[in-house]
């Protein structure tokens, strides 16, 4: 039986609070800009309106879960947010408490790549998988891990920070770490990736060349966007993403042994210059009963995955309460 759950998307530059059940469907939706640069207290007044606003109209009695995904670091435990970089003043913010005491709901809090995780297995391209990954391949590289049916979060909430593997010596720098996974798999990985293979690349014919070598902003869209357009250079460079993408892939399937690996983002819209990549270097690095077992999708759930990871969050509290 469906039942009526409420998902709070806490972002850097935009919030949205979502009215929905857990078919999924969503009802009603409000969202407002963060304003980051003036701390917790204004947003966290807008989410509490916003909640009233939907209790008001259908009582709080039949509310099941109250959801929240937010970038971390966070507790979810303790469900307190700690200083995550794109929401500065936000600094050991106890939101599970506060808005407990304030609407007399259970609340959950997630990271965003764990709201992903949960959203994908029960309504995407994870469903009816016991052990999937979801990997963002956003901004940055992260993981949310479903093990034996559960979302795994780790001891203190760093599971899946799979972005800080290095997997070369030498790379683009992301998560600190010349040559990780995120400094080849991310939206700023590619970005990099793109601004050096420029510095040494002399091809007049490409006309992803002809615009960007003169030290103008690229972008992983820039490059997509050349791709499928055939430009002879754009393709080498997803092809060394998507290379690299293979690798961390391989150590994924041989450690976990998931069933699935569902990526969104990047990967979601360039798929097609990607994977090919990656699939061969699985071949040649997986171990072949794992990678047997193992398929490689793209998100589902598109661009209101934000909106459904939040209310995934409220379902997994529910199935878990």
């Amino acid at each position: 039986m469906s039942k009526l759950i409420i998902g709070i998307d806490i972002g850097g530059t935009k919030c949205a609070v979502v009215f929905g059940n857990t078919v999924p469907e969503i009802l009603d939706r409000i969202e407002f800009p963060t304003d980051s640069g003036s701390g917790s207290d204004q947003a966290i007044e807008k989410i509490e309106i916003a909640v009233k606003d939907f209790l008001d109209q259908i009582g709080d009695e039949k509310i099941g879960a109250i959801g929240i995904s937010c970038g971390g670091p966070l507790d979810s435990k303790k469900g307190v947010i700690l200083s995550p970089p794109n929401l500065p003043g936000w600094d050991n913010i106890p939101i599970v408490s506060i808005l407990e005491k304030k609407f007399g709901i259970p609340v959950a809090l997630q990271n965003d790549a764990n709201a992903c995780a949960l959203a994908e297995w029960k309504w995407g391209a994870g469903r009816g998988t016991s052990n999937m990954i979801f990997l963002t391949f956003g901004t940055g590289l992260g993981a949310g891990l479903i093990l034996d049916g559960r979302l795994y979060s780790g001891t203190n909430d760093m599971a899946g920070e799979v972005g800080h593997v290095r997997l070369e010596k030498d790379g683009p720098v992301g998560y600190g770490k010349r040559g990780s996974f995120e400094g080849f798999c991310s939206g700023g990985g590619i970005a990099l990736l793109a601004k050096e293979k420029l510095q040494i690349c002399n091809n007049k014919s490409s006309a992803f060349f002809i615009k960007f070598s003169e030290d103008k902003m690229v972008t992983a869209r820039d490059v997509c966007e050349f791709a499928s357009k055939g430009d002879s250079v754009a393709l080498d460079i997803l092809k060394e993403s998507g290379k690299r993408l293979g690798m961390g892939l391989s150590m994924l399937i041989d450690i976990l042994n998931p069933e699935r690996i569902v990526i969104g983002s990047v990967f979601a819209r360039c798929r097609d210059y990607l994977e090919p990549a990656a699939q061969a270097v699985i071949q040649k690095e997986a171990l072949g009963a794992a990678r047997k077992v193992c398929s490689v999708v793209p998100a589902a759930l598109g661009k209101s995955i934000g909106d459904f990871a939040s209310l995934g969050v409220a379902l997994n509290a529910l199935d878990n309460s």
